[in-house]
């Protein structure tokens, strides 16, 4: 079966309640519920953490083991080298997704180390940018690799 793994940064914690009119009104946890009916034939996971360094552990852990990463780095995308450096040394392919349209907001928000190090970005899709990563997997990355073997 094929494993996800949706790893979300800082402050995706208080999706519900944060911000609302930016991120929206549904927790991540009742959303996550929703993923993993839409898509039964997937063994999803989901992790998060405020800490840099817990996220950088995460990737270490999955990055060789799993068949794809979702990977939010919410603020730590704008200042992480480390991150960055991290999904440069695993063999999973990540893609990268923002609630948010992070480059028509705040100057500080459009410095992103972690694209570079991405197969794919999908930005400004509020919380359906996560099924529209695993779709992406499902399209574009799983074909090419079964056709591999």
């Amino acid at each position: 079966m094929v494993q996800i793994i949706i790893i979300n940064g800082p402050n995706l914690n208080l999706l519900g309640v944060r911000q609302p009119e930016i991120y929206g009104n549904t927790r991540f946890e009742d959303y996550f519920d929703n993923l993993e009916s839409l898509f039964p034939d997937y063994n999803l996971h989901y992790y998060q953490s405020n800490h840099e360094g817990d996220i950088l552990d995460k990737l270490h852990q999955v990055g060789f083991r799993y068949d794809g990463i979702i990977l939010n780095a919410g603020g730590f995308t704008h200042t992480s080298v480390a991150i960055a450096d991290a999904l440069r040394a695993i063999s999973t392919p990540v893609i990268e997704v923002h609630i948010s349209d992070i480059y028509k907001r705040e100057p500080f928000r459009q410095t992103n180390y972690i694209k570079e190090s991405s197969i794919h970005s999908i930005i400004g899709k509020g919380l359906d940018g996560y099924r529209e990563a695993i779709e992406y997997f499902k399209l574009e990355v799983f074909p090419k690799k079964d056709s591999k073997k």
